[in-house]
């Protein structure tokens, strides 16, 4: 008897036709072997394409910040020689960075990719160049290319306002990251250290011998930090999340910045 039989068997359907009791292929059928094939790498396909989880992270397309020795080796372990030459840095290319000069001589600033170094003169006097050609016993730094320039509120006027201001806009930000600030101070008190030659140092008192204080008064200026909530005693001070140095616009003045009144800036932070 001729008979017809439909077998279906989850993925592959199969037609066969019984003749005689012998189970034969139609010969419209293409060969078992490749249509397995196919159905099968289509059901890997499917299974492949099943909508996964979106990764919600964001990346940050600004580069990690590199750190070279620390603040407290220099305060309480008296280390003051080069932990870094400066003109190692390779990418130039928006570079920022800060930190004193080696045996505490001096401040270092980097903006986008200049380099200057201020030393006192005199209690009311300083110079400032620019050059590569130094180094530090720690150092912070990074590459900034692209900013995003943001109002600060009216009420933020100082260091410990910037600094809350800082801490809530960047949530969400890869951390510790460099940021700017340009426009008008009011007034501010900038240093530079002037240790001795041949000062021993084992406290911050003994490191602050010969630090030199400036006053700046309506001034136009730039300034640069860096943000972190986890590195106290490394390139912050304890007390602090920010390290910042503050140059004139007419680059005259450069130093450390101890206290900031704002008078009108904007403030620049990385793009994310």
């Amino acid at each position: 008897m001729l008979t017809e039989k439909l077998v279906l068997k989850n993925p592959l359907l199969f037609i066969y036709k019984t003749v005689g009791g012998n189970l034969r292929k139609t010969k419209n059928n293409m060969n078992i072997k490749q249509l397995a094939f196919g159905l099968l790498t289509i059901g890997l396909i499917s299974c492949n394409s099943t909508p996964n989880e979106k990764n919600t992270e964001e990346t940050a397309t600004y580069s990690d910040i590199k750190i070279v020795g620390a603040m407290k080796n220099v305060m309480w372990k008296g280390e003051l020689g080069s932990s870094i030459d400066l003109d190692t840095i390779s990418d130039k290319n928006g570079l920022y960075g800060l930190g004193p000069v080696s045996y505490l001589t001096g401040e270092l600033l980097v903006n986008n990719g200049k380099s200057y170094v201020s030393k006192v003169t005199s209690d009311s006097t300083m110079t400032v160049e620019k050059t590569f050609g130094t180094s530090a016993p720690f150092f912070v730094y990074g590459n900034v290319t692209e900013w995003n320039e943001i109002d600060l509120q009216s009420d933020v006027k100082t260091i410990q306002n910037l600094e809350k201001f800082i801490d809530d806009k960047t949530t969400d930000f890869k951390r510790p990251f460099a940021f700017k600030l340009i426009g008008q101070v009011s007034s501010a008190i900038i240093h530079i250290q002037n240790l001795p030659k041949g000062t021993k140092v084992s406290s911050p008192d003994e490191a602050h011998q010969g630090q030199t204080n400036y006053n700046i008064e309506n001034e136009d200026a730039v300034i640069i930090g860096f943000f972190s909530t986890e590195h106290k005693g490394v390139f912050t001070h304890h007390d602090s999340f920010l390290h910042m140095h503050l140059i004139t616009k007419d680059e005259s003045k450069m130093g450390h910045l101890d206290e900031l009144e704002i008078k009108k800036m904007k403030l620049y932070l990385p793009k994310k």
